[in-house]
């Protein structure tokens, strides 16, 4: 018998919980320069109780073949990956409009 999601009452293979809280994002991405003017790419405002970061990191690493991690809730990505990420988050289900390119606070 599948398990039940909590929130919206669907069976776990059908839930679209994270396809909606992936629309409802809204996401900074940010350019920072690093120790030896390495440059890495920022991504915050994703809430990590609604989408998988740890997973949503892999995808994008895989996509951008560089290293990264996550730390308190901002994905860091080695490299400048503005041009792209734009596309490549709007393939995995969040809502381009909500993707703003600017500083972190």
């Amino acid at each position: 018998m599948a398990e039940i999601c909590p929130t919206c009452g669907l069976p776990k293979d059908l839930c679209v919980c994270e396809s909606i809280a992936k629309e409802s994002q809204n996401i900074t991405v940010s350019l920072v320069k690093r120790k030896f003017g390495k440059k890495h790419t920022l991504i915050s405002g994703i809430n990590n109780t609604d989408v998988n970061l740890k997973e949503l990191t892999k995808k994008l690493k895989e996509k951008f073949a560089c290293g990264g991690t996550v730390k308190n809730n901002i994905i860091d990505l080695q490299g400048d990956h503005r041009t792209q990420i734009k596309g490549v988050l709007s393939e995995l289900g969040f809502n381009a409009d909500s993707i703003v390119f600017g500083k972190l606070n």
